[in-house]
């Protein structure tokens, strides 16, 4: 789900923009495969057209539960910089989000686990000015491209406000 138009204010633009790499729907296809194996085993190995459809049923809902959902939540949860801030959504039925702008991040670091390695992702630890203090955001593709433009983002917007101070 790419961002929302209508979250951007006059002349603001995305420059990075994504969602939590596919390697979270791992563990979810994993228990679809698992659940998948138990509802055709139940249904080879018994002989009672009741207890295959029950089986089944109790398939389906834990397939939704243990797949569908965490699927959906992939599929709605973005995470974008602008060229003026950090806008985060996520959620199906609730949705959150979380702005910051550029003006407040203090630091940003990245957190690289060896699957994270070997997959192309990692974790993107923005910290802030703000009560909260930090936003974690799990999983980032290209992680490090993405903390790259990031102070990028923060170098250009440090050197227009130094020159706007300065008046040239």
């Amino acid at each position: 789900m790419p961002l929302n138009p209508k979250l951007l204010n006059d002349g603001e633009v995305v420059v990075v923009s994504t969602r939590t790499h596919a390697k979270a729907l791992l563990v979810p296809v994993l228990a679809l495969v698992v659940l998948l194996a138990l509802g055709l085993a139940v249904q080879l190995l018994v002989d009672h057209e009741v207890v295959t459809l029950v089986a089944w049923v109790v398939v389906a809902l834990a397939a939704a539960r243990w797949f569908l959902w965490p699927l959906l939540e992939w599929l709605t949860g973005t995470y974008a910089f602008t060229d003026r801030r950090l806008i985060t959504r996520t959620g199906v039925f609730v949705r959150r989000g979380h702005d910051i702008p550029l003006s407040r991040i203090s630091d940003i670091e990245i957190e690289l686990h060896l699957s994270d390695r070997l997959l192309g992702c990692g974790t993107l630890v923005i910290s802030d000015a703000s009560t909260h203090g930090r936003v974690v955001l799990p999983d980032i593709p290209r992680v490090e491209d993405t903390k790259r433009r990031v102070h990028q983002l923060l170098h250009d917007q440090a050197t227009e406000a130094t020159s706007r101070h300065e008046g040239i």
